[in-house]
């Protein structure tokens, strides 16, 4: 185990014998991940608020801006990095209050993240602060606050069952609902009287709606199906939502391009009865695919229904009329919608996309009723997470670019987006230090192309040959950008990947297929995954391109990634120890028979023979006879997306045969590192590491 005190030793016999450029970088990796992350982008019900929240150095906080001066401030005041998350911010009616989540979900233990091992532990709870006073009140144990338009009363989730508390008044919380079942997606009725729900049963789900003043519970129209997503007409008197035929026996990490196909259906509150109004056609689409958005199905103006389908193998937008018929495309082309969000009015969506830009993001805007998309932003930066403003002059969102890091703004009417909090920006943020990553598109091992982003070092001359080291997302439902990433955890690592890039290294960052931004066939890769690793070719292809470049040293080449970019930095280290000199593997998946039984607790390698056999020689564990390469092993051991035993297991494996393996542990840390302090000591190891096995 790599422990503090050694990396001090390390670091003064690194620096005793390193050239000048390695011993003075342009910046730290303090300075790189120090501007605060801003998440949870919300808009009041009334007015032109906005609310979000910010995670500085591991403080976690929600600010405010209102118009006209749109200055953002903070409303809650937590010190510390204490790993306590911050979450489904949800506005009062009025515009006073907000209430929130503070606290992790529990695991399949009972037990609620505590990464700092506090001995008298924690929970997940339910929070109101007031605006602008910034007073706070804890409403109960749970989460997914749900406010009713009364602005009376707060529901929220505690151990799958349905609870509330008062706003009126300081009484404790209590169970509103008793039911059977794992309660999900609280939605309230537009006068408040109702409260929807999915009724989560195993196999199937229900949509249930409870009268408060009746304090009774009725299921719409139910099935032998998966049934989700509600949301209500906007009198109150029907509620539509997805239906998903079941699939027994699917195996996840295995490609899914089509399925029994989903559909919409309207229910009538008064009676339960239902009806569908539209299905997914057999073929590409036919398989539910999401985006991001509050809602999957948006009731809009005109009683049409918008929502997400891959019918040309593109996630898009369609309406459909209440009263059913075909689906109108909203979006057309060949690009892919992601964040989605309604105006108030229900005339007007708000989604980013990567149309005409396909490795970044920009935010449009079309008419519920159909036109062409109008872009909202473009250029060089990247743009997410839109929230048109209650008032409707307004719309905010969160972007970044290759040297700016992620932060809200907002663009009033048609004038300039500005931003929402600069001062929150640490001053000596190395934002004139950082390089702009490049576009490449490289072909991997089998001839598909793939994209990547190029981090070339400052003072690069010519016939000079420099370590390199090639960086795998997670997910694998994912895409780096040209820019800083709008997730937290790609945040944390495109800012590793600038600060290899300054100590010297050539960095690519490594789009592989199974990862999101470029199609469903894409993203279904054929044989990815537990069905075959087609995402190796990829990895050789990287590997093969750095090697021919001029400008990199072909004996060192490293590797590095986080679960699935884990599991990919393992394969190549197992499968190609002579192309791959190095790899840090943080919390990576090393045998695919263990991870599904994490997703699906029922399935048994012993019963699918044929399917355990492939994803077992999916697997870096398959090949370890073959792995030489020297690795890093770091992960939490309450980890809940990947079990800490692949890390056992595997470094058990490796030493047994004599391979090189450190490693870096986190008691009680979980996936995506809840301290920044963590960040920062796995960071500083993956480096340290680097130097030591490729130099610089």
């Amino acid at each position: 185990m790599i422990r503090p005190h050694r990396f001090a030793a390390l670091a003064v016999a690194l620096v005793a014998s390193a050239p000048l450029a390695a011993q003075q970088p342009a910046f730290t990796l303090e300075q790189a991940l120090a501007a605060p992350f801003p998440d949870n982008l919300v808009a009041a019900a009334t007015g032109g608020a906005v609310a979000w929240v910010f995670n500085a150095n591991g403080a976690r906080n929600i600010w405010v801006a209102a118009p006209p001066e749109y200055l953002g401030r903070p409303v809650t005041a937590y010190p510390d990095d204490d790993g306590q998350e911050i979450g489904d911010l949800a506005w009062t009616p009025d515009g006073k209050a907000i209430a929130y989540t503070r606290g992790g979900s529990a695991n399949g233990r009972g037990e609620f993240p505590n990464p700092r091992s506090v001995t008298s532990g924690v929970k997940q709870e339910v929070w109101l602060v007031t605006v602008p006073g910034g007073t706070v009140r804890r409403l109960g144990e749970g989460n997914s606050p749900t406010i009713s338009p009364k602005g009376d009363h707060v529901a929220f989730i505690q151990r799958g069952q349905v609870w509330w508390a008062s706003l009126a008044d300081t009484s404790p919380a209590e169970q509103l609902i008793h039911a059977r079942g794992s309660a999900s997606a609280l939605r309230w009725s537009p006068d408040g009287g109702k409260l929807a729900l999915v009724s989560n049963r195993g196999d199937h789900a229900f949509i249930a709606v409870y009268d408060v003043a009746g304090k009774t519970l009725r299921f719409l129209d139910p099935s032998l199906e998966r049934d989700d997503d509600p949301v209500w007409s906007p009198d109150g008197a029907r509620i539509a939502f997805t239906r998903a035929p079941p699939e027994p026996g699917r195996v996840p990490f295995t490609p899914r391009r089509e399925a029994q196909p989903w559909s919409i259906r309207v229910a009538e509150v008064a009676t339960g009865a239902g009806r569908e109004i539209w299905k997914a056609d057999l073929g590409a689409g036919s398989a539910f695919h999401d985006v991001v958005a509050d809602q999957q199905l948006l009731w809009m103006a005109g009683d049409r229904i918008v929502f997400p389908w891959e019918k040309d193998g593109w996630t898009h937008l369609y309406a459909v009329p209440v009263t059913g018929g075909r689906a109108t495309p909203l979006t057309p082309g060949e690009f892919e919608v992601e964040y989605v969000a309604a105006s108030a009015d229900r005339t007007t969506l708000y989604f980013n996309s990567n149309q005409g830009d396909i490795d970044r993001r920009h935010v449009w805007r079309v008419a519920a009723a159909g036109g062409a998309p109008a872009a909202v932003s473009s250029g060089a930066g990247i743009e997410w997470a839109p929230v048109p403003t209650a008032d409707g002059k307004a719309v905010a969102f969160l972007r970044s670019d290759g040297r700016k890091p992620p932060r809200p703004a907002v663009q009033i009417g048609g004038g300039p987006a500005r931003d929402l909090a600069p001062q929150a920006v640490p001053a000596d943020f190395p934002e004139a230090a950082l390089v702009e990553p490049q576009q490449v598109v490289f072909s991997a091992a089998d001839g598909i192309p793939i994209h990547g982003q190029l981090f070339l070092p400052k003072g690069l001359r010519a016939g000079e040959r420099r370590p390199a080291v090639i960086f795998f997302h997670g997910g694998s439902r994912r895409q780096m950008l040209l820019g800083w990433h709008y997730l937290y955890y790609y945040r944390n690592a495109y800012g590793l990947n600038q600060y290899l890039a300054s100590r010297g290294y050539v960095v690519l960052s490594v789009n592989y297929r199974s990862g999101i931004g470029y199609g469903l066939n894409f993203r279904e890769a054929l044989h990815y995954g537990a069905q075959g690793a087609s995402e190796f070719n990829d990895v050789m292809g990287a590997g093969v391109y750095l090697r021919t470049r001029a400008d990199v040293d072909p004996a060192k080449i490293g590797l590095w990634g986080g679960s699935y970019g884990g599991y990919l930095t393992a394969l190549g280290l197992a499968r190609a120890s002579d192309l791959f000199a190095a790899g840090v593997d943080l919390h990576g998946v090393h045998d695919w028979n263990t991870e599904i039984q994490n997703w699906v607790s029922e399935y048994d390698p012993a019963k699918q023979a044929d399917v355990a056999r492939v994803a077992f020689e999916s697997s870096p564990i398959a090949a370890v006879n073959d792995w030489r390469s020297p690795v890093l092993l770091i992960h939490g051991d309450d980890d809940r997306n990947v079990q800490f035993s692949q890390s056992v297991e595997l470094g058990a494996a490796l030493r047994a045969r004599g391979v090189q393996v450190e490693q870096l542990v986190f008691p009680d840390e979980i996936h995506d590192f809840l301290l920044h302090a963590d960040w920062l000591r796995a960071y500083k190891a993956a480096v340290e590491f680097f130097q030591r096995k490729l130099g610089r």
